[in-house]
């Protein structure tokens, strides 16, 4: 087993339609809006941006993020990423009674030499922080969703 390698998949039922809360995880650069832990978005050019989040624990992860798809009649954002992560993730968005399911699926090797010292011993910490950050990405985007 690689300890550095990880799998997420996160649910969201979000109160709104499937095209704003596409149209809401599409806009990354707004993500610190409603996404307390993702703390800074700098786009590079049309397709690539530097995300730096932090979630419960006290470091930061950076990353580059590439876009590898994004394709609305499917309902889905895609993205490479490279730095302190390397991996991808993807958003798939579908309707879900009134509202919307909206699926986060990620895979990544962690990159980040003090987290990669640390996997063994802190591998089910690291997994909480990161049920933490999306738990709270939840709650703020339905919070964002509502107030539009």
């Amino acid at each position: 087993m690689d300890w550095n390698r990880y799998r997420f998949r996160s649910l969201w039922a979000l109160p709104a339609p499937p095209a704003t809360v596409y149209a809401a995880l599409e806009d990354t650069e707004g993500y610190p809006r409603w996404w307390r832990q993702v703390r800074e978005v700098t786009r590079l050019d049309d397709t690539t941006g530097v995300i730096r989040i932090r979630s419960l624990l006290p470091y930061d992860m950076t990353f580059t993020a590439r876009e590898a798809r994004r394709d609305p009649q499917a309902g889905v954002l895609e993205i490479a990423m490279s730095g302190d992560i390397e991996g991808w993730a993807r958003w798939t968005v579908t309707p879900l009674g009134t509202g919307t399911l909206a699926r986060y699926d990620q895979a990544v090797d962690v990159r980040k030499p003090s987290l990669r010292r640390l996997a063994v011993p802190c591998r089910p910490v690291f997994r909480a922080n990161h049920r933490l950050m999306m738990r709270a990405g939840a709650r703020g985007l339905a919070r964002h969703l509502e107030a539009v």
